[in-house]
Protein backbone atom coordinates (compact mmCIF):
# COMPACT_ATOMS: atom_id res chain seq x y z
CA UNK A 1 0.00 0.00 0.00
CA UNK A 2 3.61 2.20 -0.28
CA UNK A 3 3.38 2.99 3.64
CA UNK A 4 6.37 1.91 3.79
CA UNK A 5 9.37 -1.00 3.73
CA UNK A 6 10.30 -4.77 5.56
CA UNK A 7 13.78 -5.23 6.35
CA UNK A 8 14.60 -8.86 7.08
CA UNK A 9 15.93 -8.91 11.10
CA UNK A 10 16.52 -12.82 11.34
CA UNK A 11 15.09 -16.12 12.20
CA UNK A 12 13.28 -14.87 15.67
CA UNK A 13 11.96 -11.81 14.45
CA UNK A 14 11.28 -12.08 10.95
CA UNK A 15 10.65 -9.17 8.52
CA UNK A 16 10.08 -6.03 10.70
CA UNK A 17 7.52 -3.16 8.44
CA UNK A 18 9.22 0.14 9.32
CA UNK A 19 6.77 3.01 8.23
CA UNK A 20 7.85 5.86 6.14
CA UNK A 21 4.24 7.31 5.15
CA UNK A 22 2.86 7.63 8.86
CA UNK A 23 0.01 10.03 7.98
CA UNK A 24 -1.01 7.67 5.14
CA UNK A 25 -1.04 5.02 7.53
CA UNK A 26 -3.42 6.59 10.06
CA UNK A 27 -5.86 7.40 6.80
CA UNK A 28 -6.16 3.25 6.17
CA UNK A 29 -7.24 2.84 9.21
CA UNK A 30 -8.95 5.99 10.15
CA UNK A 31 -10.96 5.90 6.64
CA UNK A 32 -13.41 2.54 8.57
CA UNK A 33 -14.71 4.97 10.69
CA UNK A 34 -15.80 7.19 7.97
CA UNK A 35 -17.90 4.05 7.14
CA UNK A 36 -19.02 3.50 10.16
CA UNK A 37 -20.66 6.89 10.87
CA UNK A 38 -22.41 6.46 7.59
CA UNK A 39 -23.61 3.10 8.34
CA UNK A 40 -24.79 3.70 12.41
CA UNK A 41 -26.83 6.70 10.44
CA UNK A 42 -28.12 4.53 8.05
CA UNK A 43 -28.71 1.72 10.69
CA UNK A 44 -30.85 4.44 12.77
CA UNK A 45 -32.80 4.86 10.34
CA UNK A 46 -33.49 1.08 9.64
CA UNK A 47 -33.65 0.13 12.89
CA UNK A 48 -36.53 2.28 13.74
CA UNK A 49 -38.45 1.33 10.58
CA UNK A 50 -37.32 -2.23 9.44
CA UNK A 51 -36.61 -3.37 12.75
CA UNK A 52 -33.65 -4.68 14.87
CA UNK A 53 -33.24 -8.00 13.26
CA UNK A 54 -33.70 -7.04 9.93
CA UNK A 55 -31.46 -4.12 10.45
CA UNK A 56 -28.64 -6.41 11.60
CA UNK A 57 -29.06 -8.78 8.57
CA UNK A 58 -28.59 -5.82 6.80
CA UNK A 59 -25.34 -4.55 8.77
CA UNK A 60 -23.67 -8.11 8.14
CA UNK A 61 -24.21 -8.22 4.48
CA UNK A 62 -22.28 -4.86 4.21
CA UNK A 63 -19.45 -6.30 6.48
CA UNK A 64 -19.67 -9.50 4.39
CA UNK A 65 -19.06 -7.24 1.13
CA UNK A 66 -16.44 -5.28 2.82
CA UNK A 67 -14.52 -7.88 4.25
CA UNK A 68 -14.13 -9.83 0.49
CA UNK A 69 -13.42 -6.44 -0.62
CA UNK A 70 -10.59 -5.71 1.65
CA UNK A 71 -9.05 -8.89 1.63
CA UNK A 72 -8.50 -9.28 -2.09
CA UNK A 73 -7.48 -5.32 -2.35
CA UNK A 74 -4.91 -4.94 -5.09
CA UNK A 75 -4.13 -1.24 -4.31
CA UNK A 76 -4.74 1.70 -2.28
CA UNK A 77 -7.68 2.77 -3.64
CA UNK A 78 -9.09 -0.62 -3.94
CA UNK A 79 -8.51 -0.94 0.04
CA UNK A 80 -9.94 2.75 1.06
CA UNK A 81 -13.04 2.13 -0.71
CA UNK A 82 -13.43 -1.61 0.79
CA UNK A 83 -12.49 -0.15 4.46
CA UNK A 84 -15.40 2.60 4.23
CA UNK A 85 -18.00 -0.46 2.92
CA UNK A 86 -17.16 -2.88 5.76
CA UNK A 87 -17.45 0.27 8.33
CA UNK A 88 -20.89 0.73 6.59
CA UNK A 89 -21.71 -2.61 8.18
CA UNK A 90 -20.24 -2.43 11.03
CA UNK A 91 -21.66 1.10 12.04
CA UNK A 92 -25.27 -0.33 10.97
CA UNK A 93 -24.51 -3.19 13.61
CA UNK A 94 -22.96 -0.92 16.02
CA UNK A 95 -26.15 1.08 16.35
CA UNK A 96 -28.54 -1.34 16.65
CA UNK A 97 -27.10 -4.61 18.87
CA UNK A 98 -26.85 -2.62 21.77
CA UNK A 99 -30.55 -1.25 21.67
CA UNK A 100 -31.41 -4.63 21.05
CA UNK A 101 -29.84 -5.38 23.55
CA UNK A 102 -31.15 -2.44 25.90
CA UNK A 103 -34.65 -3.22 25.25
CA UNK A 104 -34.64 -7.42 25.53
CA UNK A 105 -32.74 -7.21 29.66
CA UNK A 106 -34.36 -5.94 32.18
CA UNK A 107 -34.14 -2.68 34.17
CA UNK A 108 -31.77 -4.15 36.96
CA UNK A 109 -29.53 -6.38 34.60
CA UNK A 110 -29.23 -3.87 31.27
CA UNK A 111 -25.97 -2.82 32.20
CA UNK A 112 -24.22 -6.46 32.51
CA UNK A 113 -26.18 -7.75 29.68
CA UNK A 114 -24.67 -5.28 27.53
CA UNK A 115 -21.27 -5.76 29.15
CA UNK A 116 -21.17 -9.70 28.54
CA UNK A 117 -21.18 -8.33 25.15
CA UNK A 118 -18.08 -6.76 24.86
CA UNK A 119 -16.46 -9.81 26.64
CA UNK A 120 -17.40 -11.80 23.14
CA UNK A 121 -16.59 -8.71 21.42
CA UNK A 122 -13.03 -8.81 22.85
CA UNK A 123 -12.70 -11.93 22.62
CA UNK A 124 -13.19 -11.42 18.83
CA UNK A 125 -10.05 -8.76 19.28
CA UNK A 126 -8.13 -11.00 20.75
CA UNK A 127 -8.48 -14.66 18.19
CA UNK A 128 -8.14 -11.93 15.12
CA UNK A 129 -4.60 -10.86 17.11
CA UNK A 130 -3.27 -13.92 17.44
CA UNK A 131 -4.22 -15.30 14.39
CA UNK A 132 -2.32 -12.04 12.50
CA UNK A 133 0.30 -12.87 15.12
CA UNK A 134 0.87 -16.50 14.35
CA UNK A 135 0.51 -15.72 10.56
CA UNK A 136 3.84 -13.75 10.86
CA UNK A 137 5.59 -16.26 11.37
CA UNK A 138 4.94 -17.89 7.63
CA UNK A 139 7.72 -17.08 5.46
CA UNK A 140 9.24 -15.09 7.93
CA UNK A 141 5.96 -12.77 7.59
CA UNK A 142 7.29 -11.63 4.01
CA UNK A 143 4.04 -13.01 2.30
CA UNK A 144 0.26 -12.08 1.66
CA UNK A 145 -1.47 -14.03 3.28
CA UNK A 146 -0.33 -12.58 6.74
CA UNK A 147 -2.72 -10.36 6.15
CA UNK A 148 -5.24 -11.34 3.67
CA UNK A 149 -6.58 -14.08 6.00
CA UNK A 150 -7.51 -12.56 9.06
CA UNK A 151 -9.11 -9.57 7.21
CA UNK A 152 -10.77 -12.95 5.33
CA UNK A 153 -11.70 -14.59 8.58
CA UNK A 154 -14.28 -11.90 9.77
CA UNK A 155 -16.95 -13.45 6.96
CA UNK A 156 -17.02 -16.79 8.95
CA UNK A 157 -18.33 -15.17 12.50
CA UNK A 158 -20.59 -12.86 10.44
CA UNK A 159 -22.17 -15.84 8.45
CA UNK A 160 -22.53 -17.86 11.51
CA UNK A 161 -24.52 -14.83 13.22
CA UNK A 162 -26.46 -14.21 10.24
CA UNK A 163 -27.15 -17.89 11.04
CA UNK A 164 -28.84 -17.25 14.02
CA UNK A 165 -30.49 -13.72 13.80
CA UNK A 166 -34.03 -15.57 12.81
CA UNK A 167 -33.57 -17.69 16.34
CA UNK A 168 -33.50 -14.33 18.06
CA UNK A 169 -36.60 -12.64 19.74
CA UNK A 170 -37.42 -9.37 17.71
CA UNK A 171 -37.55 -5.97 20.27
CA UNK A 172 -40.86 -6.18 21.93
CA UNK A 173 -40.63 -2.51 22.36
CA UNK A 174 -40.30 -1.96 18.63
CA UNK A 175 -43.27 -4.69 18.23
CA UNK A 176 -45.10 -2.32 19.90
CA UNK A 177 -44.48 0.61 18.38
CA UNK A 178 -45.05 -0.88 15.05
CA UNK A 179 -49.05 -1.74 16.69
CA UNK A 180 -47.77 -5.41 17.02
CA UNK A 181 -49.02 -5.36 20.55
CA UNK A 182 -49.85 -9.49 20.93
CA UNK A 183 -46.53 -10.51 19.95
CA UNK A 184 -44.64 -7.87 21.69
CA UNK A 185 -46.52 -9.35 24.76
CA UNK A 186 -45.76 -12.97 24.62
CA UNK A 187 -42.07 -12.19 23.68
CA UNK A 188 -41.92 -10.28 27.05
CA UNK A 189 -43.55 -12.97 28.62
CA UNK A 190 -40.93 -15.42 27.27
CA UNK A 191 -38.26 -12.95 28.87
CA UNK A 192 -39.52 -11.89 32.37
CA UNK A 193 -41.50 -14.72 33.69
CA UNK A 194 -39.65 -18.57 34.17
CA UNK A 195 -43.10 -19.97 32.68
CA UNK A 196 -43.44 -17.59 29.81
CA UNK A 197 -46.44 -16.13 31.01
CA UNK A 198 -47.80 -13.38 28.94
CA UNK A 199 -49.68 -12.48 31.78
CA UNK A 200 -47.19 -12.72 34.43
CA UNK A 201 -47.17 -9.51 36.37
CA UNK A 202 -43.75 -8.60 35.47
CA UNK A 203 -44.28 -8.83 32.00
CA UNK A 204 -48.09 -6.61 32.23
CA UNK A 205 -46.30 -4.01 34.17
CA UNK A 206 -43.40 -3.49 31.71
CA UNK A 207 -46.09 -3.79 28.90
CA UNK A 208 -48.35 -1.39 30.22
CA UNK A 209 -45.65 1.18 31.02
CA UNK A 210 -44.33 0.63 27.41
CA UNK A 211 -47.79 0.99 26.04
CA UNK A 212 -47.96 4.47 27.44
CA UNK A 213 -44.98 5.57 26.08
CA UNK A 214 -45.70 4.30 22.69
CA UNK A 215 -48.90 6.91 22.87
CA UNK A 216 -46.69 9.95 22.39
CA UNK A 217 -45.70 8.62 18.47
CA UNK A 218 -48.11 10.27 16.40
CA UNK A 219 -48.01 13.65 18.74
CA UNK A 220 -44.40 13.83 18.53
CA UNK A 221 -43.84 12.48 14.96
CA UNK A 222 -42.02 15.67 13.27
CA UNK A 223 -39.00 15.51 16.34
CA UNK A 224 -38.16 11.97 14.60
CA UNK A 225 -35.76 13.09 12.04
CA UNK A 226 -31.76 13.09 12.45
CA UNK A 227 -31.93 17.12 11.96
CA UNK A 228 -34.60 17.95 14.54
CA UNK A 229 -33.03 15.62 17.07
CA UNK A 230 -29.94 17.55 16.37
CA UNK A 231 -31.22 20.74 17.09
CA UNK A 232 -34.05 20.17 19.15
CA UNK A 233 -36.67 21.12 16.69
CA UNK A 234 -40.41 20.47 17.61
CA UNK A 235 -39.45 18.96 20.91
CA UNK A 236 -41.85 21.29 22.71
CA UNK A 237 -42.34 18.74 25.70
CA UNK A 238 -39.78 18.18 28.22
CA UNK A 239 -37.95 15.45 26.76
CA UNK A 240 -35.08 17.52 25.44
CA UNK A 241 -33.83 14.95 23.35
CA UNK A 242 -31.12 17.56 22.05
CA UNK A 243 -29.75 17.49 25.25
CA UNK A 244 -29.37 13.29 24.86
CA UNK A 245 -27.85 13.76 21.71
CA UNK A 246 -25.25 15.95 22.52
CA UNK A 247 -24.30 13.78 25.70
CA UNK A 248 -24.24 10.12 23.43
CA UNK A 249 -21.60 11.62 20.97
CA UNK A 250 -19.67 13.71 23.34
CA UNK A 251 -19.48 10.70 25.82
CA UNK A 252 -18.33 8.17 22.92
CA UNK A 253 -15.69 10.92 21.60
CA UNK A 254 -14.18 11.12 25.07
CA UNK A 255 -13.78 7.48 25.35
CA UNK A 256 -11.19 7.60 22.44
CA UNK A 257 -9.50 10.72 23.87
CA UNK A 258 -9.04 8.82 27.20
CA UNK A 259 -6.17 6.57 25.30
CA UNK A 260 -8.12 3.19 24.44
CA UNK A 261 -7.32 4.34 20.50
CA UNK A 262 -3.59 4.70 21.26
CA UNK A 263 -3.37 1.83 23.01
CA UNK A 264 -5.19 -0.96 21.31
CA UNK A 265 -4.12 -0.08 17.36
CA UNK A 266 -0.33 1.30 17.78
CA UNK A 267 0.43 -1.00 21.48
CA UNK A 268 3.15 -2.74 19.37
CA UNK A 269 4.93 0.60 18.83
CA UNK A 270 4.18 1.59 22.68
CA UNK A 271 5.73 -1.78 23.74
CA UNK A 272 8.84 -0.50 20.97
CA UNK A 273 9.11 2.81 22.79
CA UNK A 274 9.15 0.87 25.64
CA UNK A 275 12.39 -1.20 24.60
CA UNK A 276 11.08 -4.44 23.48
CA UNK A 277 11.92 -6.02 20.37
CA UNK A 278 9.59 -6.40 17.32
CA UNK A 279 8.62 -9.76 18.01
CA UNK A 280 8.58 -9.65 21.79
CA UNK A 281 6.19 -6.43 21.56
CA UNK A 282 3.68 -8.13 19.06
CA UNK A 283 2.92 -10.53 21.41
CA UNK A 284 2.62 -8.47 24.52
CA UNK A 285 0.41 -6.53 22.74
CA UNK A 286 -1.48 -9.75 22.35
CA UNK A 287 -1.47 -10.51 26.16
CA UNK A 288 -2.74 -7.16 26.64
CA UNK A 289 -5.52 -7.78 24.39
CA UNK A 290 -6.17 -10.89 26.69
CA UNK A 291 -6.22 -8.77 30.03
CA UNK A 292 -8.23 -6.37 28.08
CA UNK A 293 -10.94 -9.55 27.48
CA UNK A 294 -11.12 -10.74 31.39
CA UNK A 295 -11.32 -7.03 32.21
CA UNK A 296 -14.77 -6.72 30.53
CA UNK A 297 -16.23 -9.60 33.54
CA UNK A 298 -15.41 -6.82 35.83
CA UNK A 299 -17.74 -4.93 34.09
CA UNK A 300 -20.41 -7.32 34.31
CA UNK A 301 -20.42 -7.77 37.81
CA UNK A 302 -20.04 -3.77 38.78
CA UNK A 303 -21.76 -1.86 36.22
CA UNK A 304 -25.61 -2.40 37.55
CA UNK A 305 -24.02 -2.52 41.18
CA UNK A 306 -21.92 0.25 41.24
CA UNK A 307 -23.99 2.59 38.94
CA UNK A 308 -22.38 4.24 35.34
CA UNK A 309 -20.91 7.55 37.18
CA UNK A 310 -19.11 6.03 39.89
CA UNK A 311 -17.42 3.63 36.78
CA UNK A 312 -16.37 6.19 34.84
CA UNK A 313 -14.85 8.62 38.14
CA UNK A 314 -12.68 5.20 38.78
CA UNK A 315 -11.92 4.56 35.50
CA UNK A 316 -10.55 7.79 34.54
CA UNK A 317 -8.77 8.52 37.82
CA UNK A 318 -6.69 5.09 37.10
CA UNK A 319 -6.76 5.12 33.28
CA UNK A 320 -4.93 8.94 34.02
CA UNK A 321 -2.40 7.73 36.37
CA UNK A 322 -1.19 4.09 34.54
CA UNK A 323 -0.98 6.89 31.06
CA UNK A 324 1.15 9.07 32.84
CA UNK A 325 3.28 6.99 34.50
CA UNK A 326 3.65 4.72 31.42
CA UNK A 327 4.95 7.72 28.98
CA UNK A 328 7.18 8.56 32.06
CA UNK A 329 9.32 5.37 32.41
CA UNK A 330 9.53 5.32 28.89
CA UNK A 331 10.82 8.48 28.56
CA UNK A 332 13.22 7.05 31.48
CA UNK A 333 14.26 4.48 29.56
CA UNK A 334 15.66 6.49 26.90
CA UNK A 335 17.29 8.54 28.91
CA UNK A 336 18.58 5.59 30.92
CA UNK A 337 19.65 2.48 28.62
CA UNK A 338 21.26 0.73 30.78
CA UNK A 339 18.41 0.49 32.83
CA UNK A 340 15.81 -0.85 30.23
CA UNK A 341 15.01 -4.04 31.58
CA UNK A 342 13.49 -2.08 34.69
CA UNK A 343 12.06 0.57 32.87
CA UNK A 344 10.60 -1.34 30.02
CA UNK A 345 9.01 -3.42 32.54
CA UNK A 346 7.51 -0.66 34.42
CA UNK A 347 6.24 0.99 31.27
CA UNK A 348 4.37 -2.15 30.31
CA UNK A 349 3.15 -2.75 33.37
CA UNK A 350 1.06 0.54 33.40
CA UNK A 351 0.12 -0.32 29.80
CA UNK A 352 -1.32 -3.35 30.84
CA UNK A 353 -2.57 -1.79 34.00
CA UNK A 354 -4.48 0.93 31.69
CA UNK A 355 -6.12 -1.35 29.45
CA UNK A 356 -7.81 -3.74 32.19
CA UNK A 357 -9.33 -0.86 33.81
CA UNK A 358 -10.64 0.51 30.61
CA UNK A 359 -12.32 -2.69 29.84
CA UNK A 360 -13.87 -3.03 33.14
CA UNK A 361 -14.89 0.89 32.97
CA UNK A 362 -15.34 3.06 30.06
CA UNK A 363 -14.87 0.61 27.42
CA UNK A 364 -18.90 -0.80 28.17
CA UNK A 365 -20.68 2.44 30.14
CA UNK A 366 -20.25 4.27 26.50
CA UNK A 367 -21.79 2.24 24.72
CA UNK A 368 -24.44 1.70 27.40
CA UNK A 369 -25.33 4.68 28.10
CA UNK A 370 -26.97 5.86 24.51
CA UNK A 371 -28.85 2.79 24.32
CA UNK A 372 -31.41 3.94 27.96
CA UNK A 373 -31.64 7.66 27.38
CA UNK A 374 -33.71 8.36 24.82
CA UNK A 375 -36.98 7.32 23.80
CA UNK A 376 -38.54 4.23 22.06
CA UNK A 377 -39.54 6.82 19.01
CA UNK A 378 -36.01 7.69 18.55
CA UNK A 379 -33.88 5.29 20.39
CA UNK A 380 -32.33 3.51 17.34
CA UNK A 381 -31.62 6.91 16.23
CA UNK A 382 -30.49 8.01 19.22
CA UNK A 383 -28.21 5.33 19.64
CA UNK A 384 -26.77 6.43 16.34
CA UNK A 385 -25.66 9.67 17.43
CA UNK A 386 -23.27 7.89 20.14
CA UNK A 387 -21.81 5.43 17.50
CA UNK A 388 -20.80 8.66 15.39
CA UNK A 389 -19.36 10.05 18.33
CA UNK A 390 -17.67 7.10 18.26
CA UNK A 391 -16.82 7.38 14.60
CA UNK A 392 -15.55 10.97 14.78
CA UNK A 393 -13.40 10.35 18.03
CA UNK A 394 -11.69 6.93 16.35
CA UNK A 395 -11.05 8.37 13.38
CA UNK A 396 -9.75 11.32 14.97
CA UNK A 397 -7.12 9.86 16.98
CA UNK A 398 -6.31 6.48 14.34
CA UNK A 399 -5.42 9.77 11.66
CA UNK A 400 -3.26 11.53 14.27
CA UNK A 401 -1.57 8.57 16.35
CA UNK A 402 0.81 7.53 13.97
CA UNK A 403 1.77 11.58 13.59
CA UNK A 404 1.73 12.03 17.15
CA UNK A 405 4.26 9.15 18.43
CA UNK A 406 6.37 9.77 15.39
CA UNK A 407 6.63 13.34 16.66
CA UNK A 408 6.34 13.35 20.24
CA UNK A 409 6.86 9.54 21.07
CA UNK A 410 6.17 9.02 24.94
CA UNK A 411 4.08 12.42 25.63
CA UNK A 412 1.44 11.40 23.53
CA UNK A 413 0.42 9.15 26.55
CA UNK A 414 1.02 12.35 28.63
CA UNK A 415 -1.90 14.26 26.72
CA UNK A 416 -4.41 11.23 26.70
CA UNK A 417 -3.09 10.76 30.29
CA UNK A 418 -4.63 14.39 31.26
CA UNK A 419 -7.87 14.21 29.22
CA UNK A 420 -8.72 11.22 31.31
CA UNK A 421 -8.89 13.68 34.69
CA UNK A 422 -10.96 16.48 32.04
CA UNK A 423 -13.52 14.05 32.18
CA UNK A 424 -14.27 13.94 35.60
CA UNK A 425 -16.06 17.04 36.09
CA UNK A 426 -17.45 16.47 32.87
CA UNK A 427 -19.34 13.51 34.53
CA UNK A 428 -20.00 15.00 37.08
CA UNK A 429 -22.05 17.84 36.57
CA UNK A 430 -23.33 16.83 32.84
CA UNK A 431 -24.43 12.68 33.03
CA UNK A 432 -27.11 11.69 35.78
CA UNK A 433 -27.06 8.25 36.33
CA UNK A 434 -28.93 5.69 34.79
CA UNK A 435 -28.57 2.60 36.35
CA UNK A 436 -31.62 0.45 38.13
CA UNK A 437 -33.71 3.17 36.52
CA UNK A 438 -36.22 1.45 33.47
CA UNK A 439 -36.05 2.75 29.86
CA UNK A 440 -39.41 4.71 30.09
CA UNK A 441 -38.48 6.14 33.60
CA UNK A 442 -35.47 8.12 31.57
CA UNK A 443 -38.34 10.98 30.10
CA UNK A 444 -38.75 11.95 34.17
CA UNK A 445 -34.84 11.98 34.53
CA UNK A 446 -34.09 14.34 31.42
CA UNK A 447 -37.97 16.28 31.93
CA UNK A 448 -35.65 19.11 33.72
CA UNK A 449 -35.13 22.08 31.99
CA UNK A 450 -31.49 22.50 33.41
CA UNK A 451 -28.62 20.66 32.20
CA UNK A 452 -26.99 20.11 35.63
CA UNK A 453 -26.97 16.60 36.93
CA UNK A 454 -28.15 17.64 40.70
CA UNK A 455 -31.22 19.78 39.02
CA UNK A 456 -32.12 16.68 36.85
CA UNK A 457 -31.88 14.22 39.89
CA UNK A 458 -34.14 16.85 42.04
CA UNK A 459 -36.44 17.36 39.26
CA UNK A 460 -37.06 13.38 38.76
CA UNK A 461 -37.46 12.47 42.36
CA UNK A 462 -40.55 15.48 42.34
CA UNK A 463 -42.31 13.72 39.33
CA UNK A 464 -41.82 10.15 40.70
CA UNK A 465 -43.57 11.09 44.02
CA UNK A 466 -46.23 12.91 41.56
CA UNK A 467 -46.48 9.98 39.57
CA UNK A 468 -47.05 7.57 42.33
CA UNK A 469 -49.79 10.08 44.17
CA UNK A 470 -51.53 9.79 41.05
CA UNK A 471 -51.68 6.15 41.33
CA UNK A 472 -52.83 6.11 44.66
CA UNK A 473 -55.59 7.84 43.80
CA UNK A 474 -56.44 5.94 41.05
CA UNK A 475 -54.28 6.62 38.21
CA UNK A 476 -52.10 4.62 36.18
CA UNK A 477 -49.41 7.25 36.00
CA UNK A 478 -46.41 5.61 36.48
CA UNK A 479 -42.95 6.29 35.18
CA UNK A 480 -44.40 9.28 32.63
CA UNK A 481 -43.86 12.53 31.89
CA UNK A 482 -46.61 14.75 32.08
CA UNK A 483 -47.06 15.05 28.75
CA UNK A 484 -47.87 10.98 28.57
CA UNK A 485 -50.32 11.42 31.70
CA UNK A 486 -52.08 14.21 29.35
CA UNK A 487 -52.04 11.98 26.39
CA UNK A 488 -52.99 9.16 28.42
CA UNK A 489 -56.02 11.21 29.99
CA UNK A 490 -56.85 11.65 26.90
CA UNK A 491 -57.34 8.08 25.97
Amino acid sequence: MGIGYSTYMGPSEGYVATITEPTRQGGIVSIYYLGTLIGCLLGGVAGDRIGRLRSMMLGSLWVLIGAALQCSAQNLTWMLCARVVNGIGTGVLNAIVPVWSAEVATHTSRGAFIASEFTSNIFGVVVAYWLEFGLGFIGDGNTQVRWRFPIAFQILPVIAFMFFLPKMPESPRWLMKMGRNEEARVILGRLRSESGDPEDSKATAEYEDILAVVALEKKNSKRNSYISMFFGLHDDGDLHIARRVQLSIWLQIVQEWVGIAAITVYAPTIFAEAGYSARKSQWMSGLNDITYMFSTLMAVVTIDRWGRRIGLYWGAIGQGISLILAGAFARLLKDNPDKAAQYGAAAAFFIFSYTFIFGATWLTIPWVYPTETFPLEVRAKGNAFGVVGWSIGNGWLTLMNPVMFSRIGENTLHIFGAINFLAIPMIYALYPETANRTLEEMDLLFASKSPWVWDSEAHFKKLKAENLELSHVGGSGRNTTPDVRDEKEKM
